[in-house]
């Protein structure tokens, strides 16, 4: 590729491919070496919006833009979730180098699919964990020290987008990837609960996992929410660290004697910490270098094409959390039955 721009498209203009195409302008504005070529949705008068409103030509399929704009070196694919594999795979035919939004397919036979065509053709394929490029977790992997309980919350207000998969693999997916990155030990245990609300999907759901390692992480996520929460907390020996999301902010509680803490005890004095000094603990809250997420990940992205790197969120990683999201969505499924909870 030597020191040319990275040509790229985005292959999907909803509400996910907008914010890939603003990105991808601000840093070829910025003058990294990408050139924003095209936008592809299937749904012409929506591609015909973006194409004008970020200057470039707009088609409704992959197809005819390979036609138009001839090679491409790398592409976003933020279309539906059940359209992933069949979008991917004429690109993947082509030469081009992936980003896929997470989650990677609807099934694992699709995600099996695509790994497949990355490896027949050789091609890097990213998968689109955007929370994996949140500063405050960059900054919170640095304390990691054999974390064995996780606390996760991620609520939200009801929207109609996203409503052709469930809570779990619309939200809920973050967090699990988050966490399966930071414990890298197999699920032993699955238990969960959910409900659909105001969808036919489920909406809101509680997840508890148990890992080979002994480790336990809680999930709780929600779509039907009257506010927006985006907390992951864990506790590891002698220290609880608790990042917010949104804010992409990190605090950290380390016991330096031989003190007794409850965990509600702690939890709650984390959301409140005192100012004043307390005997045998230490407060903390790492520099975290803010970057809006997506920023960070798309330049990794690029990185990883320029160079022929692994990305840092594969496409193993993608399918380990989707297979995680589908265990969860069929243990719901079967506490529905076992509790004869009669669904929308």
């Amino acid at each position: 590729m030597g020191a040319r721009p990275l040509r790229v498209a985005v292959v999907g203009a909803g509400a996910f491919g907008r914010n890939h195409l603003r990105v991808y302008r601000e840093l070829q504005n910025a003058g990294h070496d990408v050139q924003l070529v095209a936008v592809v949705d299937q749904d012409a008068a929506v591609a015909a919006e973006a194409a004008a409103k970020f200057g470039v030509p707009g088609f409704d399929s992959v197809a005819a833009c390979l036609s138009a704009v001839g090679s491409l070196d790398a592409a976003s694919v933020c279309v539906p979730t059940v359209h992933h594999a069949t979008a991917a795979e004429p690109l993947l035919a082509s030469g081009v180098d992936l980003l896929i939004e997470k989650p990677l397919a609807a099934s694992l036979a699709d995600a099996d699919r695509i790994l497949e065509l990355a490896r027949r053709h050789g091609r890097v394929v990213q998968t689109g964990h955007l929370e994996r490029f949140n500063p405050a977790v960059t900054a919170a992997r640095r304390h990691l020290n054999r974390p064995m309980f996780f606390e996760a919350h991620r609520l939200s207000i009801f929207t109609a987008r996203s409503l052709d998969v469930d809570v779990v693999l619309d939200l809920m997916i973050h967090d699990l990837d988050i966490v399966l990155s930071l414990v890298e030990s197999p699920v032993r245990e699955v238990r969960a609960v959910g409900l659909p609300v105001l969808s036919n999907k489920v909406d809101i759901a509680n997840v508890r996992l148990e890992f080979e390692n002994g480790c336990v992480a809680n999930f709780t996520a929600s779509r039907v929410s009257t506010e927006r929460v985006r907390k992951l907390r864990f506790f590891q020996p002698k220290e609880y660290v608790s990042i917010d999301y949104g804010r992409q902010d990190v605090f950290q509680i380390r016991v330096t004697q031989e003190e007794k803490f409850s965990l509600h005890n702690l939890m709650a004095f984390a959301e409140t910490p005192s100012t004043l000094p307390i005997p045998g603990v230490t407060l903390n809250k790492p520099k975290v270098e803010a970057e809006e997420p997506l920023r960070a990940e798309l330049k990794s992205f690029l990185h990883a094409v320029r160079h022929r790197e692994k990305p840092v969120v594969a496409l193993e990683d993608g399918r380990r959390a989707l297979a995680a999201a589908l265990s969860i969505l069929s243990a719901i499924e079967e506490h529905t039955k076992r509790a004869q909870i009669q669904s929308l």
